[in-house]
């Protein structure tokens, strides 16, 4: 016989098709909220394409336009509002003059908040009529990190932005994948799709705690510079992520390089190890086939002083068996310099000298470390290769310049 009694236990217990779920009631949205929502949606617009929508022929832009359109000119609802206007759209909301009440109909049509629609319900307290409901409130708290306002001073930076895109054109710069590295000061970067210009960082290493444990991280305020005009004191990892996200980087000109180069060299303290020297050096041959040569350099490392390494130049074939003259020299800290030496000799291998050399003996030697390239070119490419960009170049023999890859 059918035990009913356990069988029922049975469906209440297992239930497959979910027939005795309850699903909670959905929660009517009230008109504080449809106004937040769709102003926000003005926010997200702007901050994905940096420019306030216009009245252009994409219908949702154009919707959107005309709905800020008539927030501007709804000083009520600018009011409420006016903690969630991340880019000051609303700017100095002035109330209009107080209309007169005398009857039901003036109330009703005074409603410029929407305080009366059906789904404020009838429980509402009065006395929150002005404050959102069910509304989380970090909605505010995170757009702040990529606030953005008009750069008062933009015709300061204007001309440079201009720059940056004729490198551009003509291959002097390139655009690469982003890299956290790449976060300097004085760099430039596109953010969907707007070239921006990273003017400083005020950042430093901080401790934080973590559910799986302690974590130092680099974080605080930058300032950044945007093409459209705009300004932005986004935190540091706030812009790193971005630029993961959507963006990528600009990398140096020749002559942000040679500056760049300059700069670390000037940085050294005694934390610092001394590796050696790069040198260049000229010859001081009388050998017609050597002395007609033009811009004939010799480029070299030493771990001593060069004067040091030079001194018995004239018996040596590397030297050319003749007395040299130091050209210019850099002290190399930290870094390697065979590897420089090698990348400097890859980089202008096909400018190398192909001659022979006898020594006093008789010997044959073909020296592999003199070069037929123009002096400024050579220390540009030294500041290059410090700064890692020498990868982003190759030395043009016929027109003896630096050119970008493309």
């Amino acid at each position: 016989m059918i035990d009913f009694d356990k069988e029922l236990d049975t469906i209440l217990e297992t239930d497959p098709l979910g027939l005795l779920d309850i699903k909670p009631k959905a929660t009517a949205i009230t008109g504080d909220e449809r106004l937040l929502s769709s102003f926000e949606e003005i926010n997200s617009f702007i901050q994905e394409h940096g420019h306030e929508p216009t009245q252009s022929r994409d219908i949702n832009e154009r919707k959107l336009y005309s709905r800020l359109k008539g927030l501007r000119e709804n000083p009520e609802k600018s009011i409420s509002l006016s903690e969630y206007d991340t880019f000051n759209l609303l700017g100095d909301i002035k109330m209009p003059e107080p209309k007169e009440i005398n009857t039901i109909d003036d109330v009703l049509n005074d409603d410029a908040l929407g305080l009366l629609d059906d789904d404020i319900g009838a429980e509402a307290d009065p006395g929150e009529i002005f404050n959102l409901r069910n509304v989380p409130k970090h909605i505010n708290k995170a757009d702040y990190v990529a606030k953005r306002k008009s750069c008062e001073n933009f015709e300061k930076y204007e001309e440079r932005f201009k720059e940056v895109h004729k490198d551009l054109m003509h291959g002097r710069r390139k655009i690469q994948e982003f890299k956290d590295h790449d976060l300097r000061d004085g760099g430039y970067f596109v953010l969907d799709g707007v070239l921006l210009y990273l003017e400083s960082i005020d950042a430093k290493i901080q401790e934080q705690e973590f559910s799986s444990g302690g974590r130092t991280r680099k974080d605080g305020r930058t300032h950044c510079i945007f093409e459209n005009g705009t300004e932005s004191n986004m935190l540091y990892r706030s812009l790193s992520k971005q630029l993961y996200k959507g963006g990528k980087s600009v990398t140096e000109s020749l002559e942000e390089s040679h500056d760049t180069f300059l700069k670390n060299m000037s940085g050294i303290n005694e934390e610092d190890e001394e590796t050696g020297y790069i040198y260049v050096l000229s010859s001081l041959s009388e050998d017609p086939q050597i002395k007609g040569i033009d811009d004939l350099y010799k480029i070299g490392f030493s771990t001593q002083s060069v004067q040091q390494r030079i001194k018995n130049a004239a018996k040596e074939p590397t030297y050319l068996m003749a007395d040299v003259r130091v050209v210019t020299e850099f002290q190399t800290f930290n870094l390697n310099p065979q590897k420089m030496e090698m990348l400097l000799h890859r980089f202008f291998a096909e400018t190398c000298l192909n001659l022979d050399i006898f020594d006093a003996e008789g010997s044959r030697h073909t020296p592999r470390e003199w070069f037929i390239v123009p002096l400024n070119i050579i220390e540009s490419v030294v500041g290059l290769l410090i700064n890692g960009q020498i990868v982003n170049y190759h030395y043009d023999v016929d027109a003896q310049e630096i050119v970008f890859n493309l």
